[in-house]
């Protein structure tokens, strides 16, 4: 009977620990009763960085009750840290994990599912929503264009997909040989290849307390997904220096030839806008390269991409 793990990022979730704690328990429970799931099946919450009653509130449950496990970060890493966390620190007691969120929107009854998936032979389970329609039309809007640049970008990405998702050990041990600082998950595990599967379920409105990712954290974290798995914007950058130098000879070009029919280029407005149209092009590119740089400058520290305080299993 495979033992399963499901793990638990939580960051200043106080308020939904306990309901989500009592739901999952239940769950797990009545998967191990029908032999979904070996009895040495855990839930792993891990705490990155909280600033609230997060990690004593994982440590009462820890103690009441054998199927809580804890992990405490030393910091706040970052959500796809934290997950890494988890999944690093229980790859050797678990033979498949299960990665969800702790405000409940992920519908846990379709864990039965993607065991099944497991149990078929699949190493990667994806876990995809239907549909969008609890978000708001600009999230959406948004979230589509997203996944319409990183496939433009040649980025595999699963649409509508998290970080809901199944893992084997085998595809878990896979994950470790990824070493690179800045992490994209949702991009970094479909190069893993194995057999993969999808999960479809509707997600839920969130149980208590606030959103971890607010627009101006779903930018970063979208371009950090961008600048991570493609060199395409400095290849468009390299096109467009190119396109501008074309226009460039071609506006001489008839600047000299206007002036040799001594006819003057009138006005400054035109000069003034096509200055600032060059300089602001320019202090994009700039900032794009200066992304990319950035990267690197993360990458060649080697830096641990989290450390952990205390784990606590039985």
């Amino acid at each position: 009977m495979s033992i399963l793990y499901l793990i638990v990022p939580c960051h200043n979730e106080e308020e939904v620990i306990p309901e989500t704690a009592a739901q999952l328990c239940a769950k797990l429970s009545g998967m191990i009763e029908k032999n979904i799931c070996s009895k040495e099946s855990k839930i792993l919450f891990i705490d990155d960085g909280s600033n609230d009653q997060t990690w004593p509130l994982i440590v009462d449950l820890y103690n009441n009750n054998d199927l809580i496990c804890g992990l405490k970060l030393s910091n706040n890493c970052g959500h796809q840290n934290a997950l890494l966390a988890g999944l690093f620190t229980i790859k050797d007691f678990a033979d498949c994990v299960i990665s969800l969120d702790a405000d409940l929107q992920d519908d846990i009854e379709v864990l039965d599912q993607f065991m099944d998936k497991y149990h078929n032979g699949c190493e990667i389970v994806y876990g995809v929503r239907k549909k969008r329609m609890t978000d708001t039309f600009f999230k959406r809007a948004s979230a589509l264009l997203f996944y319409k640049l990183m496939k433009a970008l040649g980025v595999n990405i699963i649409y509508n997909h998290a970080d809901y998702r199944l893992m084997s050990k085998k595809a878990v041990n896979a994950l470790a040989e990824y070493q690179e600082v800045n992490l994209f998950l949702r991009g970094i595990i479909p190069l893993i290849g194995f057999k993969s599967d999808t999960v479809y379920y509707d997600r839920n409105p969130r149980f208590a307390g606030k959103t971890k990712y607010p627009f101006k954290k779903m930018m970063s974290f979208a371009l950090d997904g961008m600048t991570s798995f493609s060199v395409k914007p400095l290849r468009l950058i390299s096109n467009l220096g190119i396109f501008i130098s074309c226009l460039s000879i071609f506006a001489l070009l008839y600047a000299l030839t206007l002036k040799l029919r001594g006819a003057s280029v009138p006005g400054w407005f035109g000069t003034v806008v096509s200055i600032w149209l060059i300089g602001g092009i320019q202090l994009f590119c700039l900032g794009v390269l200066a992304e990319y740089i950035g990267k690197i400058f993360k990458e060649v520290k080697q830096r641990p991409r989290f450390l952990v305080d205390i784990f606590l299993r039985k």
